[in-house]
């Protein structure tokens, strides 16, 4: 994950199946929890790992998101600038990739020249063919240090539920998205940004400084995804292959189309980002000076800048970038991304390239995931709630073991949970006693008893045809698991897996594999012995997308020479003779080891235990004050319906009147701020 690559960078090859992946962006402003890791650069990694061992021409970006108003914010939190605090991160969250054994092609970041060049050529283009409007909005303007203010740099009390120190974003006491100032009128609906508040700030102050802010006029530029509407829609029905997409990537796309899309504000009046060119035709330099790009025009861009830090390296004029970029004849674009991000690839984004005008690759296959739940609440950093990506390697469990019980809970279609009570089952049943256990007894049964050799397995008569219908089920599992890993559906590849060593646990106990079997039927004990290895390398090629050290271990105790991932190779058919009779194999190693049942409850208490229960306590809370609210807003209709029905028939009793009465103070008395 090299700044700057030592070996030759890969460069698409015509004729052929070219490969382009990223995972989405993480930002350089705090370090990722599990949920985080599973729904983008591990998920992409399985992927690219895949399609390398297919012989496909692949490349895999990512890097650190480092520009907006969180960034900034975070700086100021920890009183440092933008720079400082990314590099930080940056740094951390590499580390962290690196234990993962996340095996990118090139790691970059945002903040580099080649970034500004493109980002800025491509809102030129945008501009030029009439995609980008101006106009003029409201917004909070700090007089004591003369700048217009960012949302999350107005704080205040919320107005909804009181609560002091709500951003003018969002109040993180009640979820609610905000208005830094009480508006005057729908200005949200005319600016054309798609955020609902439904509330605001009372007494707001500017962060840095404390003053209170002015309403301001101050123009902003947007971009017409109104008048792209047309162009994206057609190529989300014919272009792309989006019906292929995750299931919340074509419903959250669809939804978005189906809304009528609307001009969207792509500039933020911030100091960190790129800036607006300053020589564009027709703006007044006055007017942008201290503005930047909205990260979310810029982040996109993002993966194109570098490719290009990574294939041009420091030759601002280099072009070779624009091989993977702008060659949708010969690259297939596959991207992973948390559902939260969807509509930045699967609408701005693409819009922003038809905008252009220019022949770019667009995306082939959104590969999106739901959320990855904490034992029954939420990951949160603040609260030491949840297991983080610097943390996983404190229990001590081999990575692979991470790896394996993340993906094997991969939230595909749906949210999943992590629980630690799976997560030590997941190792001491589904590794340990089968694919464990099927390594084991096959190579020490060949280290003991064949002199550590593989025995000459070709000479079997199959006169019953067993061991060849075995290789046909075999077959037809390894067709499963390449149809599913190239569907990224990779939950069910890693099951399929799972079968196929279960089904050489079954070979072994059909077969009777034994010192009997060898005294009594030596011939077939070779063979079985010899299917029984290949199927082992088999298998270890199965599992380098998912768990390369475990897999580099079942090649080691296999005597495959060598080292590196081109040892991998994943192919069409097996044939079960890639271990030729003769080889000597290594010593048998355990690839797994049992993890004591109680361990589940010791991590469950050190990495956020009582935190946990007071989250799930609040949570509980809310619930049933929810359900007691939901019960007497039944009883006061039931009651008002009730009292029209007496009074239709000329009832003096007053009684459900009085009730309702009683009822409405009661909410009254429930809905004041509290002193």
């Amino acid at each position: 994950m090299s700044e700057v690559p030592s070996t030759p960078s890969l460069l698409p090859q015509p004729g052929k199946q070219n490969i382009l992946i990223t995972s989405a962006l993480p930002y350089a402003n705090n370090v990722p929890h599990l949920g985080n890791i599973i729904g983008s650069v591990l998920s992409a990694d399985v992927f690219a790992r895949f399609c390398r061992a297919r012989g496909l021409p692949t490349l895999y970006i990512c890097g650190t998101d480092e520009y907006g108003t969180a960034t900034e914010t975070q700086a100021l939190a920890e009183g440092v600038d933008p720079a400082t605090l990314c590099s930080k991160y940056n740094a951390i969250h590499r580390e962290i990739y690196a234990w993962f054994k996340i095996d990118f092609d090139h790691f970059g970041r945002t903040p580099t020249p080649q970034h500004t060049e493109i980002v800025q050529a491509i809102f030129t283009r945008l501009w030029e063919n009439g995609f980008i409007e101006e106009r003029e909005t409201e917004q909070a303007y700090c007089p004591a240090h003369s700048s217009f203010l960012a949302d999350r740099y107005v704080e205040g009390e919320c107005s909804l539920c009181h609560a002091a120190g709500a951003r003018g974003d969002q109040c993180d006491a009640c979820g609610n998205l905000l208005d830094p100032l009480e508006p005057v009128e729908d200005t949200k609906a005319e600016s054309g940004e798609d955020r609902k508040a439904t509330g605001w700030l009372v007494n707001p102050r500017c962060k840095l400084d404390g003053a209170t802010p002015e309403r301001r006029k101050t123009k902003h530029l947007y971009i017409r995804l109104d008048a792209l509407q047309p162009e994206i829609k057609s190529w989300l029905d014919n272009a792309s292959n989006s019906k292929d997409w995750s299931s919340n990537a074509i419903a959250i796309t669809q939804s978005w189309i189906h809304d009528g899309l609307k001009p969207r504000s792509i500039t933020r009046d911030l100091k960190w980002g790129v800036p607006v060119p300053p020589d564009t035709p027709g703006l007044s330099g006055d007017d942008y000076d201290k503005k930047v790009f909205y990260v979310w025009f810029d982040a996109c861009i993002g993966y194109p800048s570098i490719t290009k830090c990574y294939t041009d390296r420091d030759d601002k004029t280099g072009k070779n970038w624009e091989r993977w970029w702008k060659n949708p004849d010969d690259v297939s674009l596959y991207q992973f991304m948390g559902k939260d991000n969807v509509p930045f690839h699967s609408i701005i984004f693409p819009g922003s390239q038809l905008g252009t005008r220019e022949k770019w690759t667009q995306v082939t296959k959104l590969s999106t995931t739901e959320y990855l739940n904490y034992e029954g609440g939420k990951f949160s950093k603040s609260k030491s709630v949840g297991v983080f990506g610097n943390s996983a390697k404190d229990t001590g469990v081999a990575v692979d073991v991470w790896r394996y019980y993340l993906l094997s809970r991969r939230p595909e279609t749906s949210d999943s949970e992590f629980s630690w009570r799976e997560f030590v089952d997941a190792n001491n049943n589904d590794l340990l006693k089968n694919l464990g256990n099927f390594c084991n007894r096959v190579l020490k049964f060949c280290h003991a008893k064949l002199n550590a050799m593989v025995p000459d397995y070709s000479t079997y008569k199959d006169s019953s045809d067993a061991l060849s219908q075995y290789k046909e089920e075999v077959n037809i599992l390894l067709q499963t698991y390449i149809a599913n890993l190239q569907a990224t559906k990779l939950r069910a590849g890693l099951s399929t897996i799972l079968s196929i060593s279960a089904l050489g646990n079954k070979l072994l106990q059909d077969n009777k594999l034994s010192n009997q079997l060898l005294s009594e039927d030596p011939v077939r004990c070779d063979a079985v012995v010899g299917l029984a290895i290949n199927q082992l390398h088999l298998l270890a090629n199965l599992l380098f997308p998912y768990m390369p050290g475990t897999a580099d271990s079942i090649l080691e105790q296999l005597g495959v020479q060598g080292s590196g991932n081109d040892r991998f190779s994943i192919p069409d058919t097996w044939t079960g003779d890639a271990i030729p009779p003769g080889q000597a194999i290594g010593e048998p190693k355990l690839l797994f080891s049992a993890i004591p049942s109680e361990k589940a409850d010791e991590w469950r208490e050190a990495f956020g235990g009582e935190e946990l229960r007071k989250q799930k306590a609040v949570e509980l809370e809310k619930a049933v004050a929810k359900k007691a609210a939901k019960e007497k807003e039944k009883e006061k209709k039931r009651l008002k319906k009730l009292a029209l029905a007496n009074g239709a028939k000329g009832d003096a009793s007053k009684a459900p009147s009085e009730q309702l009465k009683k009822l409405s103070i009661a909410d009254d008395a429930s809905n004041k701020p509290p002193q």
